[in-house]
């Protein structure tokens, strides 16, 4: 076996607001490796400034704190209790604890204007985007949009698995759906016309390189999720499909991600990242074992680098 960060006294929180195929992977992989993982609920953990010495409670963990962090799920809820749970997270990583992946860039693909405009900004092909409160400026870009002959995908801001998406301009005369059904935001993104039968492709990013690549085949008419019945078909992983993926993933400073990409004169787009990837559909297309390959980055690569920042911080102090 090969030599990990970790040891027989590490000991990982995983993250999760429900337990079953993957974190039952990620547990056996990291006991594999002499590491001991958790499952935790970030709604049952507790920013507790009387709670010594870190001000921070996490069960399981007495008044320690874990030695590393595993996000696999981020409940859904109200305002407040997303706000509170991120928080947590952060309080974490402030509190020197590696993270994997931090709550500042889950919180950048779990935005997807943000998303568009980091792709756009570290040059990573993406298509044509709008995001805004202005019901006049959303009408206006349908308008000029079908009159270039060209339709539209209006997704809800936050979100996944395809849900609550609408393709505008399938008729000449389609009026803007109310922004009330979208939290009064309009996120519009150019449409990308994948054929029939369609399909997309989903790379796996982990640390800084692409691990393997899937295709998302069919589904629901033009969403291709696996979560809506689309079938996984093994890909291969392109040096264009790889390179953009990992462009993307950087952009967003993510450790590990699931990229969505689309074929389009000749070259991958970017639909969509994601910062708390599934990898069940695509586990059943590849021999690569995903939650292996997802501990050794957090034990080699985040843990190990964090431990020797803390130990040169220390050598320095003591210097």
């Amino acid at each position: 076996m090969a030599r990990h960060a970790g040891n027989a006294m590490t000991r990982i929180a995983i993250m999760t607001d429900e337990t079953g195929w993957h974190t039952s992977r990620l547990k056996k992989a990291f006991r594999a490796r002499g590491v001991e993982a958790r499952c935790v609920d970030l709604a049952d953990c507790r920013i507790d400034t009387t709670w010594p010495p870190h001000g921070l409670a996490i069960p399981g963990f007495g008044h320690a704190l874990p030695d590393a962090v595993f996000v696999r799920g981020i409940a859904g809820g109200t305002f407040e209790q997303v706000t509170l749970r991120l928080g947590i997270l952060h309080a974490l990583r402030e509190s020197g604890v590696p993270v994997y992946n931090d709550a500042r860039a889950i919180e950048r693909s779990v935005d997807k204007s943000m998303t568009s405009f980091l792709l756009n900004r570290f040059g990573v092909p993406t298509p044509a985007t709008w995001a805004g409160e202005s019901p006049a400026f959303a009408k206006r870009v349908l308008m000029r949009e079908a009159a270039a002959g060209r339709k539209l995908v209006m997704k809800p801001l936050f979100g996944s698995q395809g849900k609550g998406l609408r393709r505008l301009g399938d008729d000449a005369c389609e009026t803007l759906p109310s922004l009330e059904d979208f939290s009064g935001v309009a996120y519009l993104q150019r449409y990308v016309d994948a054929g029939h039968p369609g399909f997309d492709w989903r790379v796996l990013v982990i640390g800084k390189r692409a691990v393997a690549a899937m295709k998302r085949v069919g589904g629901d008419d033009w969403i291709h999720n696996f979560a809506r019945g689309a079938r996984c078909e093994p890909a291969d992983l392109t040096p264009s499909l790889a390179d953009t993926a990992v462009r993307a993933s950087h952009a967003l400073g993510l450790d590990y991600a699931g990229v969505d990409l689309i074929a389009a004169e000749g070259r991958p787009l970017v639909l969509e990242v994601n910062g708390v990837a599934a990898w069940r559909g695509l586990q059943s297309v590849t021999p690569l074992d995903i939650a292996a390959l997802l501990a050794d980055d957090l034990l080699d690569r985040k843990l190990a680098l964090s431990q020797r920042t803390l130990a040169w911080a220390s050598g320095d102090a003591r210097a």
